[in-house]
């Protein structure tokens, strides 16, 4: 997978360096304290919970229908402002940092299982006394968001996947590919260029990838116990299950993704629909030019796709009404904006 060649070179850089200068290097490294990330990230609308032993950070902005938003691996909430500046007039909107990850940070109990993260995405909006609201993701965050729906028919009224990385972990778990021992290394040393060329590698175009996003990247990695708590994740996680929890899926459903993805390629969008088997109505609205981080690089622009889809009062469709060939692949002409294809249904 794409993550594991990153990673890879990652190891190579690493491996070339001196005792000198990789003592260097890991000083430069340093974990970063925690209340230092929460000072220069936080914002006015960040609170955070305790949910099961673990200080949740998390963000309430907005009023009307609830959204609750799952970020993608190596990422965080903060990915998600675009979406939320552009909802939250007409939408409550709920995102929080996973284990790993953010302001979070690594989670006491030392599990970064699929089945530990959705857990705790169930206790979380729990806690914050959630009964029926939509909820989305993207890549692994998209994953998690299958399994809460599948697992909650009756609270989840629609379903967002921005290329959820589902499908790309169950062709990792079916090529019997891990994290080699040797990444260790990197809970001292991850050199800024990591994060940089992995951001300029998920992007469309990769001179969208500011110094900023970089920065932001780089530092929450660098959260004191986070590094570790990320390779843990990166062990630990299995895609396995994926049939079972789409054929679970019993809500309207949208699938988002960029043409131009090179983690997760744009086929798996059909693929995945064809999946859905038991969804009411699944759309989906292909991005010319977009990459895998497709909230960073064009969120604006698919955020106006998500208020339609929130918007829509029109009934759903029934099961035995869905197609039973995927879409073609490829991004269809641009019809409903800049950038945008018309969805499928």
């Amino acid at each position: 997978m794409k993550w594991l060649r990153h990673l890879g070179l990652a190891l190579a850089g690493i491996a070339g360096l001196g005792v000198a200068a990789f003592l260097g290097q890991a000083w430069r490294d340093r974990d970063i304290p925690a209340a230092e990330l929460e000072a220069r990230y936080a914002s006015p609308a960040s609170k955070f919970l305790n949910v099961d032993g673990v200080r949740i950070h998390y963000r309430d902005e907005g009023s009307g229908p609830v959204l609750v938003l799952i970020h993608a691996n190596f990422s965080n909430l903060i990915g998600w402002d675009p979406w939320v500046d552009a909802l939250k007039d007409s939408h409550r909107i709920l995102r929080f940092d996973m284990t790993g990850h953010g302001l979070t940070g690594p989670d006491p109990s030392g599990d970064y299982s699929l089945e530990r993260t959705v857990a705790l995405t169930e206790r979380f909006v729990d806690a914050l006394g959630l009964e029926r609201f939509s909820i989305g993701g993207t890549s692994l965050g998209g994953t998690v968001a299958i399994h809460y729906t599948a697992a909650h028919p009756d609270r989840v009224e629609r379903l967002i996947l921005l290329s959820p990385g589902a499908l790309e972990g169950r062709a990792m778990n079916r090529a019997g590919q891990t994290v080699p021992a040797a990444a260790n290394v990197l809970q001292w040393i991850t050199p800024r260029a990591l994060p940089a060329y992995m951001l300029r590698s998920r992007f469309g175009d990769p001179a969208n990838v500011s110094d900023e996003l970089i920065d932001q990247w780089h530092d929450m990695w660098r959260r004191e116990g986070q590094r570790r708590a990320m390779l843990a994740r990166l062990r630990s996680y299995s895609s396995v299950s994926i049939v079972t929890a789409t054929a679970g899926v019993r809500v309207p459903t949208l699938i988002l993704w960029g043409a131009a993805n090179p983690q997760a390629p744009v086929e798996q969008a059909g693929e995945l629909r064809a999946m859905l088997v038991n969804a009411p109505s699944v759309r989906v609205i292909i991005y010319p030019g977009v990459g895998h981080m497709a909230v960073e690089e064009a969120g604006s622009l698919i955020a106006r796709d998500v208020r339609a889809f929130l918007d829509d009062p029109a009934p759903a469709v029934p099961p035995s009404a869905l197609p039973a060939s995927p879409p073609a692949a490829g991004p269809p002409p641009a019809a409903d904006g800049p950038g945008a294809a018309p969805p499928v249904s």
